[in-house]
């Protein structure tokens, strides 16, 4: 059996290697040096570039407009963009791009799916539940009133929920059946509160009260919901891969460079034993995510994540105690690296709570 890249999914990663490699991580403030959010809104112009480059198209539907590629083909993306702390919702909109091409209705996925392929429309999605540490469908109820749908709940920690298009808020039914609602910022009933996350980008809690959408902007396959959600914890993986990669060459090749005693620091067989640890960290943490964006099931993300989630913060922790007062300089990349890492952690939650979790799934799992 050939478990290589597909040739398609080898373009996608070259194009994103190209799109992504222009960015400039010093383009806004330093998350150390801002008590707010780095800046108002998410990297515009290089939003035009992946449109440009067809990046936003690959994951629609190719009726659509798109390239109709699946989530192996959107981790090797998101590994790009993690490389250079992209400040794009890629995840987000490809994510919810893949959902509407698997579940949406026709009228739906015909008037969102052409402006998604063409960079006209960006989505993000609500992912955390009301105090993250709930599923997110949970946190808002959507009741049938008038034709439509009322939405009735918080959503925390949506990020750039302030100037995305639509944003993707799981929900469930008076009956429990999670639902998708694809909702503008703007659309009465909401209400956005200013949030900033670790990484110094702008999110928002959603307060919902009696939010009216149409019958036509919600999904209501109940598999919809936790499909979403394993696209997201996925692809947040491949971020946090692409990130930890990027900081591991980073402090090898600082760890060649700088010299003590005589010696470059990476002959020291204390530096060595640290940095051999932290490439075994990230290539676990490859291998776990590429099970898991092949085969999307509950078990393979739950080891995905526990990798991703103590992977990446050992590699960061590693490369500043290696850096020493140079990786606390604002001046020097790292700092925002860790930050990011930070976030990324933070967003898919501590290792230990998925280990019970992956242990709960082990106690029931039924082999097939």
């Amino acid at each position: 059996m050939d478990f290589s890249f597909s040739e398609e999914q080898q373009a996608a990663q070259e194009a994103a290697k190209a799109a992504f490699s222009g960015v400039s991580l010093d383009a806004v403030e330093s998350p150390a040096l801002v008590r707010a959010a780095v800046a108002d809104d998410f990297d515009r112009a290089l939003w035009r570039q992946l449109a440009t480059s067809d990046l936003l198209g690959l994951f629609v539907p190719q009726e659509h407009g798109g390239s109709g590629l699946d989530p192996v083909a959107l981790c090797l993306v998101l590994r790009e963009a993690g490389r250079v702390l992209a400040r794009v919702p890629l995840l987000e909109t490809s994510a919810a791009a893949l959902i509407l091409g698997a579940y949406g209705s026709a009228e739906l996925r015909a008037a969102l799916l052409p402006r998604i392929a063409a960079g006209e429309l960006t989505l993000t999605a609500a992912a955390h539940g009301r105090t993250g540490h709930e599923p997110p469908h949970h946190a808002v109820t959507a009741a049938r009133e008038g034709g439509g749908w009322s939405l009735e709940g918080t959503q925390t920690a949506v990020p750039w929920a302030q100037t995305a298009g639509l944003t993707v808020i799981p929900a469930h039914t008076a009956q429990g059946t999670p639902v998708l609602a694809f909702l503008p910022p703007d659309a009465p009933g909401v209400t956005l509160a200013e949030q900033a996350s670790t990484n110094g980008e702008r999110y928002a809690e959603i307060r919902l009260a009696a939010a009216h959408i149409p019958d036509r902007d919600l999904i209501e396959a109940p598999e919809a919901a936790d499909h979403l959600h394993r696209l997201l914890t996925t692809g947040t993986c491949a971020l946090a891969l692409g990130l930890a990669g990027r900081v591991l060459e980073m402090t090898s090749a600082y760890v060649s460079e700088r010299r003590q005693f005589g010696f470059p620091v990476a002959t020291f067989q204390a530096v060595a034993v640290q940095t051999a640890d932290r490439y075994i960290d990230v290539r676990a943490m490859e291998a776990t995510l590429w099970q898991a964006a092949w085969r999307l099931a509950p078990l393979d993300v739950a080891v995905a994540k526990i990798w991703a989630s103590e992977g990446v913060r050992r590699v960061v922790q590693t490369a500043q105690h290696l850096h020493g007062g140079m990786g606390a300089d604002t001046d020097y990349p790292l700092h925002r690296f860790h930050a990011w890492a930070k976030q990324l952690e933070l967003s898919m939650g501590p290792a230990a709570a998925h280990e019970e979790a992956l242990g709960d799934l082990l106690a029931t799992h039924q082999p097939t």
